[in-house]
């Protein structure tokens, strides 16, 4: 359910082995946790940790998501029934369950489990630990699980320190990370792990883990009812994220009296944010990007952000605001600004790499790139009038001095013979017939005078003129 632990959350589970004269006072960050005996004690009771935290899944059938990673004869599953050692880099974006495979994998195999956040701890701590989980496997054969959160965090040489303990498996360690690992985790220690891949949580998903949180003992217990309307908020509020699914639900929970209801209203002052009026399956989806794309080609850049921010605000996937813009880049923007879409091809792989919220910028970058170039449609003019002749049945045979004279006997069925090699004449055009005979001479293509296309009227006037044989030869 969750990635990380929330500061006073889950890092209260955990109890350091490497302090010194520890005291019996509650455990504090980085504590470990026998995973045979049970949780740490909280001397505030369950009660007192998030919700998130209390809603943590303790075996793999209570993962909801990443149904890829835990099916059966999956890697994961794999290793976690047969108990064997094991090295693994969980990367994924936050909320989608990496803090949660591994605490799982820790209570399943029985073995001791050690959390060290990249974020707050150093090659000190890595050593001690590691040292530590060598004792206990050599006194008492106990191996330990050593999950290191955000380990992209860690620079070089604190990976480094890393590596012994994994080459000689003292440590089952679990790595995790929001960023690629192949950019911030050393290639060693990659090479010496299992790379797992998490997604974020889908729609179906998200409502699963608020509603079992609803219900379940460890979470609200049914002392409150969540609204369908204010559900789906939730939801696209979470994007994903179910640690924020439940931090939102939390907090709304404690706006309402025992028995309430957490309707829209509530969830809109528990978490300061409005709930936008938009429906991904309905009107709303389809209004709203109809409206998004003709902003853009109408130029209107304020218009056009207004609707983007709407879409992000309302939980749109970014991913199919990016294929409208990618769409649109050649559809009404097209040799006017060929650099249009690149840069909405570039939008689009930077909500793959990055996501939400910072893709929010990239987008915005390609919406105002679109909306403030000069406009064509003769890119999509042109394509779809060559398919409607094809439809129409205007193709007919390749002429025979363009067919395919590679294989052996070509030759003798003419085909080939004539062709005139471009390269061997002056500005690489020469006279010669490429179209089949039933669209010779049909001009598909038909520049405007917007922006870098026209430039291209003029130079494909004098192409046209050589190919035909006219006075520009």
């Amino acid at each position: 359910m969750t990635s990380r632990a929330e500061p006073g959350g889950a890092e209260g589970l955990f109890e350091d082995p490497s302090a010194e004269a520890p005291a019996p006072a509650a455990p504090g960050r980085g504590e470990a946790r026998d995973a045979v005996g049970g949780e740490a004690r909280d001397p505030g009771g369950d009660a007192a940790q998030p919700l998130a935290v209390r809603m943590r899944p303790r075996a793999l059938d209570e993962v909801v998501g990443q149904s890829h990673l835990l099916g059966p004869g999956t890697p994961i599953r794999q290793l976690v029934d047969r108990d064997v050692p094991m090295s693994l880099v969980l990367w994924g974006p936050p909320g989608t369950g990496k803090t949660t495979l591994a605490t799982v994998v820790s209570h399943v195999t029985s073995r001791r489990f050690v959390e060290i956040s990249a974020v707050s701890d150093g090659v000190k701590r890595v050593r001690a630990e590691i040292d530590l989980a060598r004792r206990e496997l050599g006194m008492a054969g106990r191996r330990t699980v050593l999950f290191v959160d955000e380990v992209h965090r860690f620079n070089k040489a604190q990976q480094d320190a890393l590596l012994p303990a994994v080459e000689n498996r003292w440590v089952s360690f679990i790595g995790a990370t929001t960023e690629n690992p192949f950019f911030s985790v050393i290639s060693p220690l990659l090479s010496r792990s299992l790379l797992l891949t998490l997604e974020p949580l889908g729609e179906d998903d998200l409502r699963e883990v608020v509603r079992r949180a609803l219900a379940d003992e460890r979470g609200l217990g049914g002392a409150v009812t969540l609204d369908p309307a204010a559900e789906d908020h939730l939801v696209r509020l979470a994007g994903g994220d179910a640690r924020r699914a439940l931090t939102y639900l939390e907090a709304a929970a404690l706006v309402v009296e025992d028995g309430g209801v957490i309707d829209p209203d509530v969830l809109e002052k528990a978490v300061d944010r409005a709930a936008v009026r938009y429906d991904r399956e309905g009107d709303q989806h389809y209004d709203v990007i109809s409206a998004f794309i003709k902003s853009i080609r109408g130029s209107d850049v304020d218009a056009a952000l207004h609707y983007l921010a709407r879409m992000i605000e309302a939980g749109e996937d970014p991913r199919f605001i990016a294929r409208r813009l990618i769409v649109h880049a050649s559809e009404d923007v097209g040799m006017a600004d060929p650099t249009a879409l690149q840069t909405a091809v570039a939008a689009a792989q930077a909500v793959e790499f990055v996501g939400l919220p910072e893709a929010r910028i990239n987008l915005a970058q390609a919406v105002i790139h679109l909306s403030m170039a000069p406009k064509s449609n003769a890119v999509i003019r042109a394509v779809d009038e060559a398919l409607g002749d094809v439809r129409k049945g205007l193709a007919g045979s390749v002429p025979g001095h363009l067919r395919d004279a590679h294989y052996k006997g070509a030759a003798k069925i003419g085909h080939g013979e004539g062709y005139q090699y471009a390269h061997d004449h002056p500005g690489g055009v020469v006279r010669q017939q490429y179209a089949p005979d039933a669209v010779d001479g049909r001009e598909y293509y038909r520049p405007t005078r917007h922006g870098a296309e026209a430039r291209f009227t003029e130079v494909l006037a004098r192409i046209r003129s050589v190919l035909r044989g006219g006075p520009g030869r």
